[in-house]
């Protein structure tokens, strides 16, 4: 069977013979842009149901239907790991998002802190970024992006069982600290470009929960922190 050289999510049920219908904007990607047509193969997944390779029935500018034939890969579940971080200007922020789809994130928090200097933040063009990466890198799952909040808010409804690896540009050994900590549900926060106030400091040292690591010697960017701190992890405890 001919491979499928095009990704598509779809927010539909995914089988042997399910007929998936296109909208506007998905057509329009498919026949106007990529130019395929009838019979052409187009890689479907939903995040439930592994990714199907389906054939184009029907091509139309404004509408299109492909019926699945037979899953190419079961679905891929990420490891338990949220990334909190703190919004950033669009374009790094757009970029962080991306990278921790990419990289194995399971959920996607963007939080407000002391000196965090953006706070204007559009879910849903930071759910489709998601959506975007989840298409481009293979994965058959895609992180959900919640909607922005306060940290202190997020913290004071905190799972028990949720470790958290609190990235503090303070501190030395992070490989370390995180393989005695042990696996299981873990959070990653990363500060905004003013860092974390003393306040802020105080109380995530406080938790139980918390696990303080450090990046290196060098103060990083929000963007280049994120995914340092998404490698120190995947390679520790993750499923590299």
């Amino acid at each position: 069977m001919e491979a499928a050289k095009i990704r598509l999510y779809v927010d539909h049920p995914l089988g042997r013979g399910q007929t998936v219908p296109l909208d506007r904007d998905q057509a329009h990607y498919l026949f106007g842009v990529m130019r395929q047509k009838a019979g052409g193969k187009i890689a479907l997944f939903n995040g439930r149901d592994g990714e199907w390779t389906s054939e184009i029935t029907h091509a139309g500018k404004r509408a299109g239907e492909l019926t699945c034939l037979v899953q190419s890969k079961p679905l891929q579940l990420p490891p338990d790991l949220w990334l909190i971080f703190a919004p950033i200007k669009k374009a790094r922020t757009d970029f962080i998002v991306e990278k921790a789809a990419e990289m194995g994130a399971s959920r996607i928090l963007p939080v407000g802190t002391e000196y965090t200097n953006s706070e204007r933040v559009r879910q849903d063009r930071l759910q489709a970024h998601a959506v975007e990466a989840a298409e481009q890198c293979g994965g058959t799952y895609v992180p959900e992006v919640v909607d922005f909040q306060k940290l202190s808010k997020l913290l004071d409804a905190w799972p028990a069982d949720r470790k958290l690896m609190f990235c503090d540009e303070a501190l030395v050994g992070a490989g370390e600290t995180l393989s005695s900590a042990g696996s299981g549900p873990w959070a990653i926060l990363i500060g905004p470009e003013g860092g974390f106030s003393l306040a802020e400091r105080k109380r995530l040292n406080d938790f139980p929960f918390t696990h303080a690591v450090s990046l290196g010697p060098r103060v990083l960017r929000a963007d280049t922190a994120a995914v340092a701190a998404m490698t120190v992890w995947q390679q520790t405890l993750g499923d590299w």
